[in-house]
This record gives structure tokens, sequence and C-alpha cells, in this order.
């Protein structure tokens, strides 16, 4: 069962007595592929009391979760306006506080780009027993499923990942090494600030002819990955239109990309 958060109080059995501590798991799901999972994450999946999951963890993932353990969705959509950071840390606390053994399930790795930080800290003011298990990230996992390898002694001997959106809602692009060839760039939540990002790398001196995959969906049967250029990017986001969740793969690196790619493959196997 799924739920919003205001009968959440109905919905679960008042806490026991003399019910152990609870404890929050901060858990990666990974890019989106079930086989992906960890065996952690799988085995504490099927054995939670809550599951409270966002929006880029993947319909086969969830339905990993037993049908009967209470699942709270608090993934934040775009003009949807869900529970603040400060609610789902709270509620975290509240629900670990009435002795629930708690899955925080977050789409790749808890720790890149997924707060997974901040829920940590929140939850060791507050005295609450917090584990993490740690997920494939989506730049890893993504650019695998594509054939795409981050790093090549002959391309790239560093990788950087970076989040498309700060705070200010612009990506924070000032280092100038930005613009050194030998490494790849992943940039998460990259679609909206792709006219900046490919204007700032190449005002530190990126090619506008560097190779960019933009990686729709990656791992998912739904995969779909387009090739450009920094110089072509937003003309190819804008006839593309490719959706959340998407990763910007930028680099020489891209070059090796072949066409083939680990869901096309499994639509392969599976025909």
């Amino acid at each position: 069962m799924t739920t919003a958060i205001p009968s959440l109080d109905k919905l679960l059995p008042p806490p026991r007595q003399d019910a152990a501590p609870g404890c929050v798991w901060l858990t990666g799901a990974g890019p989106g592929d079930v086989g992906l999972l960890t065996l952690k994450a799988l085995r504490l999946l099927r054995s939670a009391d809550v599951v409270v999951y966002d929006r880029l963890v993947s319909a086969e993932v969830m339905a990993e979760v037993p049908s009967a353990t209470l699942r709270i969705d608090v993934g934040k959509r775009p003009g949807c306006h869900g529970l603040k950071q400060t609610q789902i840390n709270q509620l975290l606390v509240d629900l670990a506080r009435g002795g629930r053994q708690v899955v925080r399930l977050k789409g790749g790795d808890p720790f890149i780009f997924g707060r997974g930080g901040e829920e940590m800290q929140w939850l060791q003011q507050a005295g609450v027993c917090c584990q993490v298990v740690p997920g494939i990230t989506a730049a890893v996992g993504c650019a695998a499923a594509a054939g795409i390898p981050l790093t090549h002694r002959d391309y790239a001997q560093s990788v950087r990942l970076i989040t498309g959106h700060s705070k200010s809602g612009e990506p924070d692009l000032t280092d100038p090494s930005l613009g050194a060839t030998q490494q790849t760039l992943v940039f998460y939540m990259g679609l909206n600030g792709c006219v900046a990002i490919a204007g700032r790398l190449q005002a530190h001196g990126r090619s506008a002819d560097t190779p960019v995959a933009i990686i729709e969906n990656g791992t998912r049967i739904t995969q779909r990955i387009f090739i450009t250029s920094l110089g072509e990017l937003a003309q190819t986001v804008a006839r593309e239109q490719p959706q959340s969740p998407a990763l910007l793969v930028v680099g020489e690196v891209v070059r090796l990309y072949s066409g083939q790619s680990l869901s096309t493959l499994a639509l392969t196997l599976a025909g």
C-alpha cells in the first residue's frame, strides 16, 4: 500500500511499549534496473516495516517490496509541491522512534546528489539509528549500460560528477579546470541547464565538437541515448525532448559509443 502523509497515523499500528528501537536504512536503489540492486538492499526491502521512497526509484524496484509493507511516496516532481526536506527528515525520525525498521529508498546512491548526507545528519542529531547501504550511482550504471567507459587510458584519466541544478537553479561551473580535455564530466539533472552547461564549458576551453551523450532512463528497458556535441547540445535537447531522469556525459570517451547497449541486448534476449 502507498500512502500520503496525513493518513499515516491511521495506517500504522501504535508502537508497542516494549518494541525494539527502530532504525533508518538510507538505501541506494541504483539507476533503475532491478538487477542492479545490491543483495543487502533487496533483503532490507523485503523485511522493512516501512519504505519511504523517491520519484527516481523505478517501478521494477518497488515491485520487490511486499504488498503488505507500507510505502510512503515523498518524491519531488516538477511543478508539484510535495514534502519539504525538513518534513521528510522529521518523518524518518518519527517512524524510527515508533520502533519501526525504515528503508529510505533513493535512486542511485544516497550520498551522490541524493541528500542522504543531510538526512543522516538529522537522524544522528535526533539520536536515531541510521545505517547506509550504498547503491550504484547513475553516472556509473548508466554509462556502463550505454557502453561508454567513463575512463580510458587514451581519452580520460579522471571523472567529475556535477550537479546541473544548484540551489540558485543555475549550474555552478566557474572552475576553469572544467575545460581540461583529459577528463569526463557527468552532469546530473542537466537537461534544463544544458544551454548554460554548453556555453560555460566552451568558455573554459572545451571545443564545440566535444562529444556529448544524453542518456535517458539509463539501465532500463526504456533507455534512450542521443549522441551530440557541446555546440549542438541545446538543439538536440530541443529536438529530441529527452525526459528526466537523464544524464549528460561530456568528453572524448563518448566517441567509443557503438550503438550497442545493455538495454538493447535485454530487448534482443527477451525477443
